[in-house]
């Protein structure tokens, strides 16, 4: 079935807010009321991505990830053309899903972080190790290229299968495992719609630890770390594991 640009990029939008929803949410729920703890946070991404998937799987594959569709330019999956409609989207969605969050909470912030001094973590990604811009920087891009890497191969191992359904939630597993495991470096962003949308919104809303407008450069680890990671992934699964034509 044919999808209008219309249909696809809202498909994008959507699924993509719909990460930030419930991963923002999760970070919301126990940075404002204390609330759960690190596995929460995991599975509270790894559902987001789930429901994300299912949103827009049928109409655009579900890559809700700039870095994603730019691995798939790149080792020629998708075409090059449709690449900035769906990064738009992609981005749009991002921004999107912290808004939601945030003016879902208002009431919340006003009461724990009045200035909005010390929050902006609920929305984006930062390091664990701040003397050092590198330590981040290549967490982003191994991480990155471990997802795009099991994505694919999760995708060749059930497409056109009947147990395709079950792709969603390997996907989400996938999510959830890396959090787990390599979470704590650089908050395994992974993704510049999930970091770098919400990141522009706090630096909007006036949050001052922002991470984009303080001077501290923290945005661009997570973003051209996926950039990097994401076709690095793609490449190294195409010279491994990539069925042959």
């Amino acid at each position: 079935m044919q999808y209008s640009k219309t249909q696809e990029f809202m498909a994008e939008m959507i699924g993509t807010m719909f990460i930030l929803l419930f991963g923002n949410g999760v970070n919301a729920m126990f940075t404002l009321f204390n609330l759960g703890g690190y596995t929460n946070i995991t599975f509270g991404w790894g559902l987001g991505v789930f429901l994300g998937i299912l949103v827009s799987n049928r109409i655009t594959g579900a890559h809700l990830n700039p870095a994603v569709t730019l691995a798939l330019v790149v080792t020629k999956r998708f075409p090059l053309r449709k690449a900035p409609l769906f990064v738009c989207a992609q981005m749009l969605g991002g921004f999107l899903g912290a808004a939601i969050v945030y003016f879902f909470y208002q009431a919340k912030f006003q009461q724990f972080d009045p200035n909005l001094e010390h929050t902006a973590g609920i929305f984006s990604t930062f390091p664990a190790i701040t003397t050092s811009f590198m330590p981040g920087f290549m967490a982003e891009i191994i991480a990155t290229a471990i997802l795009m890497f099991a994505i694919l191969a999760i995708v060749e191992n059930f497409i056109n299968d009947k147990a395709g359904f079950l792709a969603p939630f390997a996907v989400s597993a996938l999510i959830v495992g890396i959090g787990m495991s390599f979470g704590a470096m650089h908050g395994y962003a992974m993704n510049p719609a999930r970091d770098f949308s919400p990141r522009l919104f706090t630096a909007i809303m006036g949050f001052k630890n922002n991470g984009l407008t303080d001077g501290s450069f923290i945005w661009a680890a997570p973003v051209f770390g996926s950039l990097i990671g994401a076709p690095l992934g793609a490449i190294l699964f195409d010279l491994t594991l990539a069925k042959r034509k």
